[in-house]
C-alpha cells in the first residue's frame, strides 16, 4: 500500500497553520506592507512581492506532488505563528508527516529555531531542510537544526563545522543545487514560439559585465533580442515567457566564493519547464549545469567570451520542436522543487 504523506510547509510569508490550497489562493491579495521594514518604501514592497510569490509557488509545487509509492495527503503552510499549533495536532492513523524548510527561513524562527525543530520532531514529524543557499556558513542557527534534520539537501562543499558534524547518521545529504518552482507541465509546451531570446538580466545584478552582453546582443541580434531587468518575473507572468524560443539565464550570485562554484540559479531550470532553451555561461568550476550542457538540454558558453555566446544563441534558436520538447520533458520531470522531494520523501522510507 502507498504510504500516506502529509507535508507542511514552513513559510515565513505565512502566519498561522492553515490548508496550502487556500494559502495559495490568497497569496496573491496578501497584504505585505505589516509584513516589512518600511511599508511606505514601493521598491522594498515589490521586492517583497516577488519572494512571498516565490516562496508561495514552492507551496504550490508541494501541494501538487505527486509519487507513485506514496498517497500525499492535503498538505498544510504556516508561519512562526503556526508552529505551536502544528506540533499539537494529532496525526491521522497511518499517517506519516513531514515539516519541509527553504533556503534560509529557519533562521526567521531566531533563538528558537531549534527548539521548534525539536518540538515537531518529538511531535512525530521528520525535517525536510532545501538549503539551497550556504545555510551550513550563513544561517547562525544551522547546528541547532542539524541534530533533528532526516534529509538535507545542500549547494555547498563540505559543508561548515560545527553544523556538518551535528547532523545525525539517519540524516540523508543529497548535494544538489536550485532546480524550478514549477508544478510539472502546468506550463503547457509551446509549439511555434517567437524566434526570439529572452535575456533574463536583473536590476539587482547588472554588472558590467551583463551590460557587455546586453550592447553586443542588441546589435549583433537586432530585434530577435529581449532584455529584461527585472530581478525575478512575478510568478503570474513567468509562464506567458514561453511565447519566446529561448531563454539566455546568465550567472550570478556568489559563484566566485569555493562553495559555491559549481552551482546555478533557477532560471536555466523554469526555462526549461516552459520549453524554452535554456542558454547559460559556464560557473568557476561547471557544476550541474555542464552535465545537462552534455546531454542537449541546455547551451552553455565560456565566461565572458562573446563571439561564443553568440554562437551559443544562434545554435539556441536553430534548436527544432523535438528537441526543445524533449528539453521541457526532462525538466519538467526530474528537475522540479516537487518531484525532487517527493523521490528524495521516497527513497528515505516509511
Amino acid at each position: 500500500m502507498p504510504r500516506r504523506v502529509r507535508i507542511s510547509y514552513y513559510n515565513t510569508w505565512a502566519q498561522g497553520l492553515e490548508d496550502a490550497a487556500a494559502y495559495v489562493a490568497r497569496v496573491p491579495t496578501l497584504d505585505l506592507r505589516p509584513l516589512v521594514s518600511n511599508p511606505n518604501d514601493a521598491a522594498l514592497l515589490r521586492k517583497a512581492r516577488l519572494d512571498c510569490d516565490w516562496f508561495g509557488e514552492n507551496a504550490r509545487c508541494f501541494a501538487a506532488m505527486t509519487h507513485p509509492g506514496i498517497e500525499f495527503l492535503p498538505a498544510w503552510v504556516c508561519g512562526v505563528a503556526g508552529i505551536a499549533e502544528l506540533g499539537a495536532r494529532p496525526a491521522a492513523a497511518g499517517e506519516e508527516r513531514w515539516f519541509i524548510t527553504m533556503g534560509q527561513q529557519p533562521q526567521s524562527m531566531g533563538a528558537v529555531a531549534g527548539k521548534a525543530f525539536a518540538l515537531l520532531a518529538r511531535a512525530g514529524f521528520r525535517h525536510f531542510y532545501y538549503a539551497f543557499d550556504e545555510a551550513s556558513r550563513r544561517m547562525p542557527c544551522f547546528p541547532e537544526i542539524a541534530p533533528h534534520l532526516d534529509i538535507l539537501i545542500h549547494d555547498e562543499l563540505p559543508l561548515a563545522e560545527p553544523g556538518a558534524g551535528r547532523l545525525p547518521a539517519k540524516c540523508r545529504r543529497i548535494h544538489r543545487s536550485w532546480v524550478a518552482n514549477v508544478v510539472p507541465f502546468a506550463p503547457p509546451f509551446n509549439e511555434t514560439p517567437e524566434e526570439r531570446i529572452l535575456f533574463l538580466s536583473s536590476a539587482l545584478g547588472l554588472t558590467p559585465q551583463r551590460a557587455r552582453q546586453i550592447a553586443f546582443l542588441s546589435g549583433k541580434l537586432k530585434d530577435r533580442f529581449i532584455p529584461s531587468y527585472d530581478h525575478s518575473p512575478a510568478e503570474g507572468e513567468r509562464r506567458v515567457l514561453n511565447r519566446y524560443k529561448v531563454g539566455l539565464c546568465p550567472e550570478g550570485r556568489m559563484f566566485a566564493t569555493p562553495a559555491m562554484s559549481a552551482t546555478h540559479t533557477d532560471r536555466p531550470f523554469w526555462t526549461g519547464c516552459l520549453g524554452m532553451v535554456p542558454v547559460s555561461e559556464d560557473s568557476r568550476a561547471g557544476g550541474r549545469l555542464e552535465e545537462l550542457h552534455q546531454a542537449g538540454l541546455i547551451v552553455r558558453y565560456p565566461y565572458g567570451d562573446l563571439k561564443a555566446l553568440a554562437d551559443a544563441c544562434e545554435r539556441a534558436l536553430a534548436l527544432p520542436s523535438n528537441e526543445r520538447r524533449r528539453i521541457y520533458e526532462h525538466f519538467n520531470r526530474y528537475e522540479t522543487v516537487g518531484n525532487v522531494v517527493a523521490e528524495a520523501i521516497f527513497a528515505a522510507g516509511g
